[in-house]
């Protein structure tokens, strides 16, 4: 069984978009952030996959996206996957330019 609607009202009822774009806006001004919107959300829950190296294809089927060129968005975009990457490649690398020398 699918999940028809994931926000509801106090009635039980699924929420508009133009009310969950009301609440969103107005938390997000209350916190001091700007220009921030559902939307915004989707955003943010894209980089955090990517950032904690979720495979592309569970990161699209979890966003929902039909086509990976805008999954592949979020993973190009994450700086963090090279974070240590020289660390861990240095002494490979260092021990090899012994062996030349």
């Amino acid at each position: 069984m699918w999940l028809r609607s994931f926000f509801l009202s106090e009635r039980g009822q699924p929420l508009s978009r133009k009310t969950v774009y009301y609440l969103v806006s107005t938390v997000a001004q209350s916190a001091g952030l700007e220009n921030v919107h559902p939307h915004t959300l989707r955003h943010s829950c894209g980089y955090h996959l990517a950032d904690k190296g979720t495979d592309l294809r569970t990161m699209q089927d979890y966003l929902g996206h039909r086509d990976p060129r805008h999954t592949v968005h979020y993973s190009r975009i994450s700086g963090r996957r090279f974070e240590g990457l020289w660390k861990q490649q240095r002494p490979a690398m260092l021990r090899r330019s012994e062996r030349q020398a």
